[in-house]
């Protein structure tokens, strides 16, 4: 069938992506196809090579010079790319946020804090985006995760860092439900891809049972899950289903923190 020139060019700049009919499926066959737009990558590579040369010019001449090529190639992709996880992560969980905002949002600032610091370089030699809880400037909550870094690009959920109280209600609620946190951070979903780190205690918590079957868990002290991936991915078109994948796999963890801190999921 032809298609006018409009169409051509939509075509163009399209793929065909098989579904199976819902009859189909359950017998193993396919047979519809969709049309939808084509994946762009998310980051050019000169995202990597701006983050090198920054690491390696960490300084405010540099850096005021070099502004216009971070707007370019990191920080507007980046805030592109929160807007387009809105829709799915939505459909993860209503309750949680992909900011796009320039100011106040969900990418985190190019600029240290170097109040309390011995290290006084005034740059980030990295880029991330906190996916927050609606109720995060209210509320200490997990959120969902994405890190930017040559050589150290990864993806995850949970709480990094929680407050006192909120590690004691965390610990009360992982001591109360052993079941549905094995389920939430050991299923074969979440431990094909992802593994639980952050800092831990060297002895049991005051008030816990040291005999506790998940006494590991319980010494905790953040209750985050990560998994890395290579910098090519970031400059491929398979960034974007990968972290909609990822963080549908993480969604259980990020729940689980969610129902020890009375937050909805």
């Amino acid at each position: 069938m032809e298609r006018s020139g409009g169409n051509d060019r939509a075509a163009a700049n399209s793929i065909f992506i098989r579904q199976p009919y819902e009859s189909e499926s359950k017998n193993g066959f396919y047979g519809a196809f969709l049309y939808v737009s084509r994946l762009t990558p998310s980051f050019p590579p000169a995202t990597f090579r701006f983050l090198r040369d920054l690491k390696a010019n960490n300084n405010r001449p540099w850096f005021n010079e070099q502004k216009p090529r971070y707007e370019a190639v990191l920080r507007q992709p980046f805030l592109q790319l929160i807007g387009d996880l809105q829709v799915p992560l939505a459909k993860i969980s209503p309750h949680f946020v992909a900011d796009p905002r320039g100011q106040g949002g969900s990418m985190f600032r190019i600029h240290r804090d170097t109040r309390y610091a011995k290290d006084k370089t005034p740059y980030k030699t990295w880029s991330g985006a906190r996916l927050f809880h609606e109720r995060a400037r209210q509320v200490d909550a997990p959120s969902f995760y994405l890190h930017i870094q040559p050589g150290n690009c990864f993806v995850g959920g949970g709480k990094w860092h929680p407050e006192a109280e909120s590690i004691k209600r965390i610990r009360e609620f992982i001591a109360n439900n052993p079941q549905a946190w094995k389920k939430a951070a050991r299923s074969k979903s979440f431990t094909a891809h992802f593994r639980l780190g952050g800092d831990s205690l060297m002895r049991p918590p005051r008030g816990f049972d040291p005999d506790h079957e998940l006494i590991e868990d319980l010494k905790r002290k953040d209750f985050v899950a990560m998994e890395g991936f290579a910098d090519g991915i970031a400059t491929s078109t398979e960034l974007k289903p990968l972290l909609v994948d990822r963080f549908k796999r993480v969604a259980p963890l990020v729940d689980y923190l969610c129902a020890s801190l009375d937050l909805e999921f």
